[in-house]
């Protein structure tokens, strides 16, 4: 049986299956904002059905729709939780993408703005968000992680991840603070999953729907949805979630529709055979 919880930091409990913020204020980073209301209505509902945890940054929005406005809007007082873990580092270009990168000196500003839209005195969980839209490795992160863990020591954040690195950066992040998260693409670094896993360090996967990339429709996927009459999502979001208790799932969504079909995945169960299928 797949555990549903899992021990963030080793004093937040957090269920497993979560919600990732970034199709809230609109589908894609290049796309036009949806309509506030639909947000508002989606995390409602998100919590209604037992999510507590979210997952955002300040750089998700369209124009005047941000997605941490969206969660005050929807959530605040946050009497009790959600869990709300944000990114700093990425900068949006002039076409709201985000292609820059914040330099030690602007994480602070970013932090507090986090802060400020989310209407918190401290932030659960901030990841350092690394590099642009590519994948991971190819620089230092010491000196920003840094600053993020002397915001730490100040009070303003809980816990710290990294996000977008490989074994190099992690390594090099976890001698300067100790690393709760991690958050990659999913993909065969089981290597550093293991690590993950064998410390106690949450993984979760960006995009673990594809993020509108890679489908879900393919042959093993369908075979075993139809077993068990379910949806590829759904199907997707299990093994995930099968795949090592520390993995926690973020799917995301701007619809109250497919936010209840992604949370339905957390009741699956994926026989041995399932499994077996899906990794080929």
């Amino acid at each position: 049986m797949t555990i549903k919880t899992f021990s963030l930091g080793g004093d937040l409990t957090i269920r497993r299956l979560g919600f990732g913020a970034m199709r809230l204020a609109m589908g894609t980073f290049d796309g036009p904002a949806r309509d506030p209301r639909t947000g508002v209505a989606v995390l409602r509902r998100a919590v209604e059905l037992g999510v507590n945890h979210i997952d955002t940054a300040g750089f998700y929005g369209r124009g005047a729709v941000r997605a941490n406005e969206l969660i005050r809007t929807a959530l605040a007082p946050y009497r009790d939780g959600p869990v709300i873990a944000t990114k700093v580092g990425p900068l949006p270009g002039p076409d709201g993408v985000p292609s820059g990168q914040a330099t030690p000196g602007q994480l602070r500003s970013l932090v507090e703005a986090d802060l400020r839209a989310l209407g918190l005195d401290r932030l659960d969980l901030v990841y350092l968000r690394v590099g642009g839209m590519t994948g991971p490795g190819g620089e230092s992160i010491a000196e920003r992680f840094a600053v993020l863990a002397g915001l730490r020591e100040e009070g303003l954040i809980r816990h710290l991840g990294v996000s977008n690195v490989d074994a190099v950066q992690f390594a090099e992040a976890r001698t300067v603070a100790p690393v709760t998260a991690v958050q990659n693409r999913h993909s065969d670094d089981l290597g550093l999953l293991a690590e993950c896993e064998a410390s106690g360090i949450a993984y979760v996967p960006y995009f673990p729907l594809g993020g509108g990339r890679a489908p879900l429709d393919t042959e093993r996927l369908a075979k075993v949805a139809a077993r068990l009459g379910a949806t590829a999502a759904q199907v997707r979001i299990a093994s995930l979630l099968a795949t090592s208790p520390s993995v926690l799932a973020i799917p995301g969504t701007g619809s109250t529709d497919h936010l209840e079909e992604n949370l339905a995945a957390d009741a699956l169960v994926l026989g041995a055979e399932d499994l077996r299928e899906l990794r080929g």
